[in-house]
């Protein structure tokens, strides 16, 4: 299905920008350095679309997107009821962000577990590869796979790996790495 439109939404981390057809969301956007670089991006991803208003079911996906990133503690924010349109999306893709759409806030893996319960565990970098082309963040929470050794690995999003490392953060994850939260100036410094 066709994107009908987007639009932009403040959250505690910057203006995000959320695209939608008639069967579910298209694209959602991390925020870029200000509100006027994640229009232009917006813009660039969806160049057939205007900007409008969210309709009922995106204004949801909306306010549980801006309470995931507010790191409201009273409960976690589940976004698997978001409907998404993956069509044009690869089948492995979709698989891969199926399986990370079943991390809850907070919860880490790495791309090689993500790799095993998909039955392949030599596929560890084309999950990455599939993670970083994740056309639906935070939606599909690709911050919250990591590198088998512990780091955070990469991340497509503005402000690169200091932005994962900022989400999980927010999300209080806890995992059994090497102190990637002991003390997060040196984590992002590394």
């Amino acid at each position: 299905m066709p994107t009908q439109a987007y639009a932009l939404f403040p959250t505690p981390i910057g203006h995000c920008g959320i695209a939608w057809s008639e069967r579910g969301l298209t694209g959602v956007q991390l925020p870029e350095q200000d509100e006027a670089a994640t229009r232009a991006r917006m813009g660039r991803r969806f160049p057939q679309c205007s900007e409008a208003i969210a309709p009922p079911q995106v204004q949801e996906a909306i306010d549980a997107v801006v309470a995931l990133l507010s790191g409201a503690p009273q409960a976690p924010v589940d976004l698997m009821n978001v409907v998404l349109d993956m069509d044009g999306v690869p089948p492995f893709h979709q698989r891969v962000y199926e399986l990370a759409r079943r991390l809850l806030p907070g919860e880490t893996v790495t791309y090689g577990d993500i790799a095993r319960q998909l039955g392949d565990p030599g596929a560890a970098r084309a999950v990455g590869q599939a993670l970083g082309a994740n056309p639906f963040a935070p939606v599909v929470p690709c911050h919250r796979v990591l590198a088998a050794d512990g780091r955070a690995g990469g991340f497509s999003a503005h402000g690169d790996v200091t932005t994962k490392l900022r989400l999980l953060l927010i999300e209080r994850a806890r995992f059994n790495g090497p102190g990637l939260f002991d003390d997060p100036v040196d984590a992002q410094l590394s």
